[in-house]
């Protein structure tokens, strides 16, 4: 074994220090985004999964590049006080948790750490704005969502889950951090399968039917059941509608959907309702809301209401003001919010999500919202040139974050408080380090820890306008306007006639600026400086 001092001052890194298949001693300072343990051999970057920031390990190199190496956990010499063994029997296997060898006090510290890192180092701001992460009442069996793939194992039909890195099914009964109704499902699925020998997908040939058994858990823990299959036609139909009857009786609603396409898109566009109820009934935040196949919501709904909570403290809502969601999705926030504002407009660019909206703002009777299918970064500035001047935004987008394009069109409409949700902290920091640059300043960023036993972390942040500026919106009649004989209006002209109609004196470069801000092609000025570099 080559022993050797992680980080040592003064020593250049040589290729050849570091061979795959030979084991060195690596002391480990932190994780990556994939739970993995990062540590280093003389200045060189080497990734080991299953070790802990703090801990000393010996690692066998199993895979070596320019500027990293992968090593394979050997034996912990220095073992962290925050390891724990994991509960679940194929966590080691499993790509769908990371930190269950991790005590939950390390996990809050971790994503805490996480979340302060991206804001000092892309937002450019103080770690101090960062508040500690809030908990989780419960650690497991939390997920209401379930989308378990099936597939051959050693020839044998499988449910399981995909093991770490790849989509290799390990073979599973239940699921630590799934809700037991969604457990139930699974067996029942493994059952059925095992039984009339359900023929299942194969990702390499290509061949087989049924490509994943999904669960969702609603109100008193109801159960809609989506069969995700390659063909055209369910297998067994009849009987699967039989069994599920008599063996789930949590069960209300039975969906086949039909996914041809290869890849990691879980529904595909056809699908068709087989039995029961076409949508679930769930409640968030003391609103009800129907849930279809295709409907996006939060899986973990205790911690959801505390992350939405959050977002109306920092939206400091009175009653009299118009907020914008600009990402609603379903309006999930969005009709969170129109319980203490004057008016919501929701904004998302998926229409079906749009279309969704709508119904459960007709189900929870909120009258004050308006759901429209747009994108955000061009439609937000229609409603602006239209006269509205919203007092609070709201963004909660995907993890790939705001285009720059919504952020500057967010800024232009001037929002006293902007409120960002977030599930990537580091697209979070990126998009906020613009909302900078634009006029705001981040007063506060609050982690929210959605997903234990995982490296996900949920945050929320409120900005506020650094200069707020009195709007006061004009409409004029630009034929009203004294034309000059050219037949266009002069600076001077126009300055007389907003003098005129509302009392406000204007500069010339009020002016240029507006006509600019109106695509207005401006005419040559003759009237240039002498200096060849003035502004």
């Amino acid at each position: 074994m080559k022993n050797r001092k992680s980080g040592d001052a003064g020593i250049k890194y040589d290729p050849a220090q570091v061979r795959i298949h030979e084991a060195y001693t690596v002391a480990i300072r932190d994780l990556g985004v994939h739970g993995e343990g990062i540590g280093s051999v003389d200045g060189f970057t080497v990734f080991v999964p299953g070790a802990l920031p703090g801990e000393t390990v010996t690692a066998k190199i199993t895979l070596l590049k320019k500027s990293y190496a992968l090593g394979k956990l050997l034996s912990i010499e220095q073992e962290s006080p925050f390891r724990m063994v994991p509960e679940c029997p194929v966590y080691e296997h499993c790509g769908g948790c990371q930190l269950s060898h991790l005590t939950y006090e390390g996990q809050l510290d971790m994503k805490y750490r996480r979340v302060k890192d991206v804001i000092e180092r892309i937002a450019g701001e103080s770690g101090d704005l960062v508040k500690p992460v809030l908990p989780a009442a419960h650690l497991f069996a939390y997920r209401n969502k379930m989308a378990v793939p099936a597939g051959l194992v050693k020839r044998k039909a499988a449910l399981g889950c995909y093991r770490q890195g790849s989509h290799d099914i390990i073979p599973v009964s239940s699921c630590a951090i799934q809700k037991e109704e969604n457990n139930r499902l699974l067996q029942f699925a493994r059952w059925f399968i095992e039984k009339y020998g359900i023929s299942v997908y194969d990702e390499k040939t290509r061949k087989g039917s049924l490509r994943r058994v999904m669960g969702r858990v609603g109100d008193d823990g109801k159960v809609m059941v989506v069969l995700v299959t390659a063909s055209e036609t369910l297998p067994e139909e009849k009987r699967w509608i039989e069994e599920i009857q008599k063996e789930l009786p949590e069960a209300v609603s039975l969906w086949h959907n039909i996914q041809p396409k290869p890849g990691n898109t879980i529904l595909g566009a056809k699908i068709r309702h087989l039995w029961s109820r076409e949508t679930l009934t769930a409640s968030l935040c003391g609103l009800r809301f129907e849930v279809s196949p295709y409907s996006f919501f939060q899986v973990h709904k205790e911690q959801a209401e505390i992350l939405y909570e959050k977002a109306l403290a920092y939206a400091d809502l009175k009653g009299g003001e118009t907020v914008i969601d600009a990402y609603c999705g379903t309006g999930t926030i969005s009709l969170c919010l129109a319980k203490k504002a004057k008016r919501v407009i929701g904004i998302e660019i998926v229409k079906s999500a749009i279309e969704d909206a709508k119904k459960n703002a007709k189900m929870n009777h909120m009258e004050n919202t308006e759901f429209y299918a747009a994108d955000a970064g061009k439609f937000m500035p229609q409603l602006y040139r239209k006269g509205l001047v919203p007092d609070v935004i709201v963004m909660d987008p995907v993890r790939a974050g705001c285009s720059e394009e919504v952020l500057k069109a967010a800024a232009g409409m001037n929002p006293k408080r902007i409120v960002y949700v977030s599930c990537n902290p580091a697209t979070f920091a990126r998009d906020a380090k613009i909302l900078k640059s634009e006029g705001y300043e981040i007063k506060e960023v609050q982690p929210v820890d959605m997903f234990p036993q995982t490296m996900h972390v949920e945050t929320v942040c409120l900005l506020v306008l650094r200069n707020p500026v009195t709007h006061i919106n004009i409409d004029v009649d630009v034929e009203e306007l004294v034309q000059d004989k050219r037949g266009r209006a002069t600076y001077g002209q126009i300055q007389e006639y907003v003098k005129e109609h509302t009392g406000l004196n204007v500069t010339n470069l009020n002016v240029t600026q507006t006509k600019r801000k109106c695509g207005i092609i401006e005419r040559e000025n003759y009237n240039l400086p002498k200096l060849e570099d003035s502004k």
